[in-house]
């Protein structure tokens, strides 16, 4: 299991915006170690988010995305004091769900 995701979530007026910090070393699959040995793919492949329990964002990645990346998306509806939970499962088969509190 990743390091916990750093989400904040702020409402305001009739939308949310939600960001996530996620914490993955991401590799590619295309760099090569020391011994100039390829360092295997290991990358975050699905992330989806829900607002109370409703599923309100996914999408699917790829290897050309940054280490420990940064995910930023708004949402209509939502207030204060609202769950929001983010997951992610990478392609090795690891999986983190973290929750944040609307403010």
């Amino acid at each position: 299991m990743g390091d916990p995701m750093r989400i904040r979530a702020q409402a305001a007026g009739d939308k949310t915006t939600v960001r996530v910090l996620m914490a993955h070393e991401m590799e590619s699959g295309q760099r090569k170690d020391s011994s100039g040995k390829l360092i295997p793919a290991w990358h975050i492949t699905d992330v989806t988010a829900s607002l109370n329990g409703k599923p309100v964002f996914s999408c699917e990645w790829g290897p050309a995305v940054s280490k420990n990346p940064f995910l930023q998306f708004t949402v209509k509806g939502g207030k204060a004091g609202d769950k929001v939970s983010v997951s992610w499962k990478d392609n090795k088969g690891d999986t983190r769900t973290d929750e944040a509190t609307v403010s």
